[in-house]
């Protein structure tokens, strides 16, 4: 027996085809994606926020960390990030001056800051007279050519007159986060590495270490930009700059710019 199709029965076929796309397209857009490259240093409050965010929109945030120096290189031969988290301002306003990277989206996120440190609560004194003391064998810190935060440490120990003395003693890790497991696991006495590896948000800092002044090293500013146009990545980017993402951020032991620092 043939079956006859009437105009209504079309019509609420159609009607069901559009809600079945309808909801499938909407499932895309609450699972999409970005691709976010960061600074080793800002790797753990980068995930905080991306776990805030998902939970706040449904956007998932995949996080590749790494030395400033060879994310940027990576970026400039093409790899697919769609945002990047520097740990300095030059790398981010050379993508942009490229045209690798949004006009007017790069801006400042947070202002580091490096100490000395050591597990042994007993071993760093309040004003670092242990880096002339010379009880330890390997002092580490990162590759000032690829990590701010080494140039950070290379500009105090010269600001103190100990750069020359302690080259022997030097142990470089690629990256921040690679110097501080130098000095989680012992393999170095001591080193530099960014107070945020060890200030967590509502703990203190375990073991003993020293706040270098700022006035010996020029301000690590923290620059972030758009490199692709990738809507969850706006969003994210937008997001990092909200009250709430700045409280966090500031829970790890970072200064915040007020203001739009995007001039610079």
């Amino acid at each position: 027996m043939r079956q006859s199709f009437t105009p209504t029965l079309v019509l609420f076929c159609l009607s069901i085809l559009c809600l079945v796309i309808s909801v499938t397209s909407s499932n895309r857009v609450i699972a999409s994606e970005a691709r976010i490259a960061v600074a080793s240093n800002f790797n753990e409050t980068l995930k905080l926020l991306a776990k805030n965010f998902a939970a706040e929109t449904g956007h998932k945030i995949t996080i590749i960390p790494g030395s400033t120096g060879k994310l940027f290189a990576q970026i400039k031969h093409g790899a697919p990030f769609d945002a990047f988290f520097s740990a300095d301002i030059k790398r981010a306003k050379l993508l942009e001056q490229d045209g690798l990277a949004h006009p007017g989206s790069r801006f400042t996120f947070a202002i580091g800051k490096i100490i000395l440190w050591s597990p042994d609560p007993d071993f760093i004194d309040p004003e670092a007279k242990v880096l002339k003391n010379k009880d330890y064998r390997y002092l580490a810190l990162a590759n000032p050519k690829l990590a701010p935060y080494g140039k950070a440490a290379q500009d105090t120990l010269e600001a103190i007159g100990l750069w020359k003395t302690l080259l022997n003693r030097i142990v470089q890790g690629e990256n921040i986060s690679q110097t501080y497991q130098f000095v989680k696991s012992g393999n170095a006495k001591l080193g530099f590495v960014a107070m945020s590896q060890v200030k967590k948000p509502g703990q203190t800092i375990k073991g003993s270490y020293w706040l270098v002044p700022q006035s010996l090293y020029t301000p690590v500013e923290q620059q972030a930009v758009q490199l692709k146009d990738n809507p969850t990545a706006s969003k994210f980017l937008s997001y990092v700059q909200s009250d709430a993402a700045v409280k966090v951020i500031q829970t790890f032991g970072y200064d915040i710019h007020s203001g739009n620092e995007n001039a610079q």
